[in-house]
């Protein structure tokens, strides 16, 4: 069941200019959503921590919207419940929780000017015109568009009408900012710019902001700590450090990168894994692994997983042809096929070789993740034995 309407943001009781304490922090707990048959989260248990930028990233369909309507209020759980400093607030309307949800549609009242769309929630709850005109002022002033307060919203280019629907989540100073792909309607060159005014705006706040996107390169600039999720899971949470350098999972390793990472299917044997009949090097092998027997020696398959950046030509290692050769300025990246597999690398220096050339690839042994062929699962150092949110 859906609470509320995209085209409205929640309001709160809250007054700007309070000394009230709004710490901010965020559980779920076992959360489950289920339309009729389809379950769309599987027991989604997460720890947001007060005055976070925590990022919920993954592809279309992951599940990654619906909780962040859960935490609004617009989505009812089917199981699990939802935290906020502590309090349950699982049954709670949207009104009740003060927070803020800024929209992928901005949700802006085209007959309103700017200052009337940013003093809504505030007239919605009766406060003083005076003051609705100071906590307007200061809100259009943090986002830059003090000056279009008089315009209308179809008078507004992409980047102020976001920056409007900014100004109106921030005027009552919620203790929970909810943005759902805020940015997805600017082109490239704007959303550059805007990131970096909405992570300057966050960090002025410190106010704990949910940010929901399927860009894995806003998410990793952004935030603080990200939650991965695939197919209504949670499948890894840390800093955008961890989760590049060390995937817990195939899954993540093939989201996570510009380009994503190589992965290649191998047998691991001897601290070598094999691929098209060629061993390269690893390190960190694990050594308790469970073996299969596979002609006649102890030995495991495995998907081995290189960085386009660490891939490299060398005199020998994985015979591969050049196919196609991307030049971008200040860097390039390089297509190859070895066997039936597509590889990339990526580079800062001027390519040395030619489209259909043969070569040989290799890279440097402690660069090589290792995981399961069949759990798809982490294997070896930096190994994680759940990738569930800790409890705190």
């Amino acid at each position: 069941m859906t609470r509320g309407s995209e085209t409205a943001t929640p309001v709160s009781s809250g007054m700007p200019g309070t000394s009230e304490a709004r710490s901010g922090s965020v559980r779920l707990e076992g959360v489950v959503k289920r339309h009729g048959a389809t379950t769309v989260l599987h027991g989604v248990d997460l720890a947001i921590e007060p005055g976070e930028f925590f990022v919920l990233l993954g592809p279309s369909g992951s599940g990654k919207t619906t909780t962040l309507r859960i935490l609004a209020g617009l989505e009812t759980v089917s199981a699990g419940r939802v935290l906020m400093d502590g309090v349950d607030v699982t049954m709670q309307e949207p009104g009740e929780r003060d927070v803020a949800m800024v929209f992928q549609s901005y949700a802006l009242y085209p007959h309103m000017t700017v200052a009337q769309n940013i003093g809504f929630p505030l007239k919605m709850v009766g406060t003083p015109v005076a003051e609705v005109e100071r906590a307007v002022a200061d809100a259009a002033a943090k986002v830059d568009i003090g000056h279009l307060l008089q315009r209308t919203p179809g008078q507004l280019s992409g980047g102020q009408q976001q920056r409007c629907a900014l100004a109106r989540a921030i005027v009552r100073q919620p203790r929970l900012f909810l943005l759902d792909e805020p940015l997805s309607n600017l082109d490239a060159k704007l959303r550059l710019e805007t990131r970096l005014g909405l992570h300057k705006l966050q960090r002025s706040l410190g106010a704990t902001t949910v940010y929901v996107t399927h860009d894995q390169e806003e998410a990793m600039t952004l935030a603080d700590r990200i939650a991965v999720f695939m197919e209504g899971r949670i499948v890894q949470v840390g800093t955008p450090r961890e989760i590049f350098a060390t995937p817990q999972t195939v899954a993540v390793a093939g989201f996570i990168g510009t380009p994503p990472m190589n992965l290649l299917h191998g047998i691991l044997q001897g601290g070598a894994v094999t691929v098209s009949g060629s061993r390269l090097p690893v390190a960190g092998a694990p050594s308790s692994a469970p073996a299969a027997v596979i002609a006649g020696s102890a030995a495991r398959e495995v998907t081995l997983g290189v960085r386009p950046g660490d891939l490299r030509i060398a005199p020998i290692g994985l015979p591969a042809k050049v196919e196609r050769i991307e030049d971008l300025g200040d860097s390039s990246i390089v297509s190859f096929v070895a066997g039936d597999q597509l590889l990339k690398a990526k580079s800062d220096r001027v390519p040395t070789v030619r489209e259909g050339e043969h070569v040989y690839l290799a890279f440097d042994p402690t660069a090589a993740h290792l995981f399961d062929t069949q759990s798809g699962a982490r294997l070896g150092a930096g190994a994680s034995e759940s990738t569930k949110e800790p409890s705190r």
